[in-house]
């Protein structure tokens, strides 16, 4: 099962720059999208059905705003959009379908986490989203197997970004942000995996997802790892291999891939 994750930072330009054009050669079961930054009236019948997959999404009341996708091979037995907390269903952030048989609970998620970047008001808002989203997880995990992809705008250690002390009262590495990271992947607390780091657990400059548009970010290669696969522990312990495609540059995000040894 090939797992796709990609901040598209706006569905439509991210075509334009040939996303839909990289992505059936891709042969995924799978693909999370985040800020797809556009309504049903702009995806439907354009970018619902990529390369042999169908499209779900969870779009922001605001317009040009957030939104987030799951496209996969297979048709769910349920679909689910939102964790239950309006202030953030309401930016369009979760989507989960579900692939449950007879002995079997499995949920794919992609989501898109606040960034606090903007100013301290989103900063909090970002806080208050980590507060709702872990014990909604932790109900989940406690009676199916998931894997949640996406941009969860946090870099976790010091090795996930590039200037690290120059980012540390920075939001994306701020030390409650860096510690949520922590618990929700503690084995005797939250019991997710960081499935990148547990292939790739020494990597530095190869593990940037993520680099800012101003200077010569990307060209210097400072990047962040921002974009993550959380798993259960049976299925992350399935998972075979990972990359980051960035021989193209589809937004200032890259493609996060994960191929895991089950079938949907």
């Amino acid at each position: 099962m090939r797992f796709i994750t990609a901040n598209l930072n706006g569905i439509r330009s991210a075509a334009t720059k040939g996303f839909f054009d990289w992505l059936p050669q891709q042969q995924a079961d799978a693909v999370g999208v985040q800020e797809v930054k556009a309504q049903h009236e702009h995806v439907d019948q354009v970018f619902c059905s990529p390369a042999g997959l169908k499209g779900h999404f969870h779009y922001a009341q605001k317009k040009g705003y957030s939104g987030v996708g799951l496209y996969t091979r297979d048709e769910p037995s349920d679909i689910i959009t939102g964790i239950g907390v309006p202030e953030f269903d309401d930016e369009g952030r979760y989507i989960e379908k579900r692939f449950d048989k007879p002995g079997r609970k499995l949920s794919l998620i992609s989501c898109y986490f606040p960034s606090g970047s903007s100013g301290e008001d989103r900063q909090q808002a970002k806080f208050r989203f980590l507060a709702a989203i872990y014990p909604h997880l932790m109900a989940l995990k406690a009676e199916r197997e998931f894997i949640l992809v996406g941009d969860v705008n946090i870099a976790h250690k010091e090795a996930d970004l590039k200037n690290w002390k120059g980012n540390l009262k920075n939001s994306g590495f701020l030390p409650e942000e860096r510690a949520w990271v922590t618990t929700l992947i503690d084995p005797a607390q939250g019991g997710l995996l960081d499935v990148y780091r547990q292939l790739q657990p020494d990597t530095t400059d190869a593990c940037y997802t993520w680099w800012s548009n101003r200077g010569q970010a990307y060209a210097k290669n400072v990047g962040w790892r921002l974009d993550y696969h959380f798993a259960t522990p049976k299925l992350a312990a399935l998972a075979q291999r990972e990359s980051i495609y960035k021989d193209q540059k589809f937004s200032d995000h890259a493609p996060l891939t994960i191929d895991y040894d089950f079938v949907l």
